[in-house]
């Protein structure tokens, strides 16, 4: 009982008249649910909920976290249930126990599919209740503390879900000394021996400094002081993984890393802030680049403060945070300061913005990711992102994460911006598209209609909005290509069984092929899923021929042993009427190739692989694919035309790709299925005969070394 009179003991200081009997029964209860239970360390299992309960009390939370906290773990762990904890501590404080119950059980780090759904689950418990993800954050650090008693590969697992899902959680929500410290623990698990060097490191540093913090907190007094100022200065080291992370990002050592000390300033009035930066810029040279006001433009999650670096006390670099008092209280508790409390009463700190809101707005921004990729992608990015701050000609403020661009403004801005722009202006110069923009700049979007979204965008963009509009973008485009492809072919093998495409003759074969449009069978056929043959197959069947004399395309060759299988090389697509040759290949039965086929170079010296053979008499089907390489006029109607010349020679195409794409030509490649070599020239005549066909090559590749014996 003597830690639960403390922890009552701490929550009356803060606020005396905080329900100190409800926080007893809610220890007495906890205690009497885990009785008999265990941590890995050997402690009772009550020290946990204790611990939890403190690390939250030093935020000044109010009695229903605080009682949360010495509850959290009894409905999963324990007989206790919803009903009983509603019961005796009311239905606020089940309802938290219960939203921390599902988030314990929720695997963050599980498979792509599984772990989005799970983040989304917990943006849903967090965008009804804040305090449920501040229990959350601390169980994972009261956990991260004691994470010596586990199993390593259960440290490694809670290590990396930490430093993925939680640290930047934290971060995200204002709790940046949580963060840091979570990040640090995570560290120490997933690479030791990594911080074990920078703490060493760092300790011959402060040998060889001897006591610079202690100096330039001095020095930064007496400049305040000089001023008539009084503030509180505070002077540390960053952590080691801090100090890691920025070695990894700029590429440099240990011995060339600069401003590994902070300074923070802490002052009473917003005037006092830009007064003590220009102290500290009069009294040490700042460091260009580095300078960063989030007083005139906060933070998304309420954080307020200066930043500068400067060349301090024997020309160490050091970064220096200037603040008042409400707005470090906001940064150091973030979304937390929402239900602190002061002398009994909640705070209303000016700097506190409404803890729900970040997380609304991202569920409600990404409810329609279509994938869960994108989902991922998009939640990342925001938990990771610094801001930058931009202006519109107009004067009104977009918050953008650090590293945006043009296109990310536009898109801030509204969808049909993004999709119609065509360059940007930043204080009023026309810049790139991929120039990074930076706080304070303005911006200028220029557009034009008919502008469509490039995938060449998605490396252009940083925001989990413009990339997910691009792709949707990109996506309503490919599918009207391929359904207007779909379209040229299909109407192409209608005219060679002499029938009309009509709407219902395509309704009608989607229904048969058990598909749910028209434009799904269309963009089938687009995409080459399906050959155009197989709608006349479904709608004509009486039409297509089946003369008597059709060889079998499986028994097309002459010459192969009874259980040899064949197959036609793709290097030179050998045609029925041409002469051919087998090469042998080791569980791939004989690959069939022409024989100046240049690939046969490679297999000269293997005349055992070598075997005689000849197409079969007869007609053959048109099922044998070669591949055209067109240059065509870019005008209207032209490819349409193309398509429909090749369906009056009675041959099917099975696939079309565009190669080159210019202002008065198109390159494109078409897949044609037809029957001999006899059969090509004719289709090769008649697309020769169209003034609009600049040239036509039969493609043939020389594929050295394709058909090994094993």
């Amino acid at each position: 009982m003597a830690d639960a009179e403390r922890l009552v003991a701490r929550v009356r200081e803060y606020n005396p008249s905080s329900d100190s009997d409800l926080i007893r029964r809610a220890y007495l209860y906890g205690a009497e649910m885990h009785e008999g239970q265990w941590r890995r360390s050997g402690d009772p299992y009550i020290t946990h909920p204790i611990a939890v309960a403190t690390l939250l009390a030093e935020q000044n939370l109010d009695d229903a976290t605080i009682c949360t906290a010495l509850l959290h773990d009894t409905i999963e762990d324990t007989r206790s249930t919803y009903g009983d904890v509603a019961e005796r501590f009311g239905p606020e404080i089940a309802d938290l126990v219960e939203g921390v119950t599902k988030l314990t059980k929720l695997q963050l780090t599980s498979t792509e599919s599984k772990q989005a759904e799970n983040l989304r689950k917990l943006f849903m418990a967090m965008s009804r209740d804040m305090r449920v993800i501040l229990v959350k954050l601390a169980d994972r650090l009261h956990n991260m503390r004691t994470i010596i008693s586990m199993t390593p590969e259960g440290r490694e697992r809670k290590a990396r879900e930490t430093m993925e899902i939680f640290a930047p959680l934290a971060g995200r929500i204002g709790m940046q000394w949580m963060r840091e410290e979570l990040e640090d623990l995570a560290f120490e698990v997933l690479n030791p021996t990594a911080r074990a060097s920078i703490i060493r490191r760092f300790i011959g540093l402060k040998r060889e400094a001897g006591g610079v913090i202690e100096k330039i907190e001095a020095d930064i007094k007496i400049e305040l002081a000089r001023i008539g100022i009084t503030g509180e200065v505070q002077g540390r080291a960053k952590r080691p993984f801090s100090i890691w992370r920025k070695m990894e990002e700029k590429q440099v050592a240990f011995s060339r890393l600069s401003d590994i000390f902070g300074f923070r300033i802490i002052v009473e009035t917003e005037a006092e802030c830009y007064s003590a930066l220009g102290a500290i810029h009069q009294r040490w040279k700042a460091i260009p680049g580095r300078f960063k006001d989030y007083i005139s433009q906060p933070k998304s999650n309420g954080y307020r403060s200066i930043h500068t670096s400067v060349s301090g006390r024997d020309g160490k670099r050091v970064e220096v945070q200037i603040r008042t008092r409400a707005m470090h209280e906001v940064a150091e508790t973030g979304v937390a300061a929402h239900w602190s409390y002061r002398d009994g009463e909640r705070v209303e700190n000016p700097f506190a913005v409404d803890p729900g809101k970040w997380v609304h707005d991202l569920t409600r921004q990404f409810d329609s990711a279509e994938d869960h990729a994108e989902f991922l992608e998009a939640v990342r990015l925001e938990m990771y992102s610094d801001k930058v701050f931009c202006f519109t000609p107009r004067g009104e403020v977009v918050k953008l994460p650090r590293g945006a661009r043009p296109l990310d403004f536009a898109y801030a801005i509204h969808t049909r911006i993004g999709d119609r722009c065509v360059g940007a202006k930043v204080d009023s110069i026309r810049v790139p598209l991929s120039t990074k923009l930076r706080n304070g700049q303005s911006v200028e979007i220029i557009t034009a209609e008919g502008e469509r979204p490039r995938a060449s965008w998605l490396e252009l963009v940083e925001t989990g909005r413009a990339k997910s509009a691009i792709r949707r973008s990109l996506r309503e485009a490919e599918s009207a290509r391929l359904i207007r492809l779909g379209t040229e072919l299909a109407r192409v093998a209608f005219d060679s069984v002499g029938r009309r495409m009509t709407d219902k003759g395509l309704m009608t074969a989607a229904r048969r092929m058990n598909l749910d449009s028209a434009d799904d069978l269309l963009a089938r056929l687009g995409s080459a899923e399906m050959p155009s043959r197989r709608v006349i197959e479904v709608l004509y069947p009486e039409l297509l021929d089946e003369q008597s004399d059709v060889v079998d395309a499986s028994a097309a060759i002459v010459g192969l042993e009874p259980d040899q299988t064949f197959r036609r090389a793709e290097c030179c697509q050998p045609l029925p009427g041409e002469r051919i040759v087998g090469i042998t290949t080791a569980g791939k039965g004989v690959q069939i190739h022409t024989i100046d086929c240049a690939t046969l170079v490679g297999v000269e010296g293997e005349p055992d692989r070598w075997v005689d053979l000849a197409w079969h008499s007869g007609t053959h089907p048109a099922v044998h694919t070669i591949t055209f390489d067109l240059t065509i006029s870019n005008d209207a109607g032209v490819l349409g035309r193309i398509c429909t010349l090749i369906g009056t020679q009675k041959a099917n195409i099975s696939d079309l790709h565009f190669v080159e794409k210019r202002q008065d030509f198109y390159r494109v490649r078409i897949d044609a299925d037809l029957r001999s070599a006899e059969h090509m020239h004719a289709v090769r005549l008649a697309l020769e005969a169209d003034e609009d066909v600049v040239s036509i090559e039969r493609v043939r590749r020389d594929i050295r070394s394709p058909a090994r014996a094993g």
